[in-house]
């Protein structure tokens, strides 16, 4: 009967909850967010740690029918990454995608120069004509 008792006993303390790491609460130290009939919006946040955003948009031909409206929106972001750089970005976002700005985004290499040289000599040839179908 004692083994059941502490059987039970090491198996309640093991299943019990576990506390991990306790972390202080981040203050919001800004937040404003507006959202318009029309379909435009803002809004923005700043954060007790460093974090800060902020997007605003609004819709391209607005009442001229869903195919001919565009969604569009332009933001920035910023926050200190683990190594201490703070990281900065500025977006973009409509009828051509996502465009993403910052200095911490890579870049492709140069394009090599014998390559170069053959796109420029084929972007000064004439379009040619498609051979006629046989059918």
């Amino acid at each position: 009967m004692f083994k059941l008792y502490l059987l039970m006993t090491v198996g309640c303390v093991w299943a019990a909850p576990q506390q991990g790491p306790s972390t202080e609460p981040i203050p919001i130290l800004k937040y404003e967010n507006e959202v318009n009939f029309d379909g435009s919006y803002k809004w923005l946040y700043e954060t007790g740690n460093g974090i800060a955003a902020q997007e605003s948009g609004y819709v391209k031909n607005f009442g001229q029918g869903e195919p001919n409206e565009i969604q569009t929106a332009q933001g920035q972001f910023s926050y200190t990454a683990p190594d201490g750089q703070v990281i900065q970005m500025v977006y973009t976002a409509d009828e051509n995608g996502f465009v993403p700005q910052g200095a911490h985004i890579p870049t492709p290499p140069p394009i090599p120069p014998l390559i170069q040289k053959a796109l420029d000599y084929l972007a000064t040839l004439p379009s040619t004509q498609e051979p006629p179908q046989r059918g």
